[in-house]
């Protein structure tokens, strides 16, 4: 049996980009991801607080910056995706309807702004010691 290039793009694996889930699924990694990284700066603080006079460049906040910029990254990935899809040759067997294209519209703007609010947050990371 051949699949044809339609049947593959049909038969992806995941969450379609015009399911409503992908509503909640950017905003809910940026609400985990803020308590993790905070709650974790917490507890290593509270473990093996580093020197204040190293200044911003300690291990604590290298790890919480990496964890930070990989967690950004794929957030403007979900961002990037759900807009491409609402535009490409494929929308049309992807996306059949005006909901799905809505809710894959809203979503890249939502996975954008939890991408930003991401960034935003990795500034202090970057230029506040952790546990002055």
């Amino acid at each position: 049996m051949k699949h044809t290039k339609k049947n593959a793009i049909a038969r992806q694996p995941g969450i379609s980009t015009g399911h409503p889930a992908q509503l909640v699924i950017g905003l809910t990694v940026w609400c985990v991801w803020f308590v993790v990284v905070y709650g974790s700066q917490a507890v290593a603080c509270k473990l093996a607080a580093p020197d204040p006079i190293v200044g911003a460049f300690n291990p604590i906040n290298l790890m919480l910056g990496l964890i930070t910029l990989l967690i950004a990254l794929g957030l403007a990935w979900g961002a990037k995706t759900c807009w491409r899809s609402t535009g490409s040759s494929a929308s049309a067997t992807a996306l059949n309807t005006r909901q799905a294209w809505f809710i894959a519209r809203i979503a890249a703007g939502l996975y954008a702004v939890s991408a930003i609010a991401t960034f935003i947050v990795l500034w202090p990371l970057l230029v506040l010691p952790p546990c002055v």
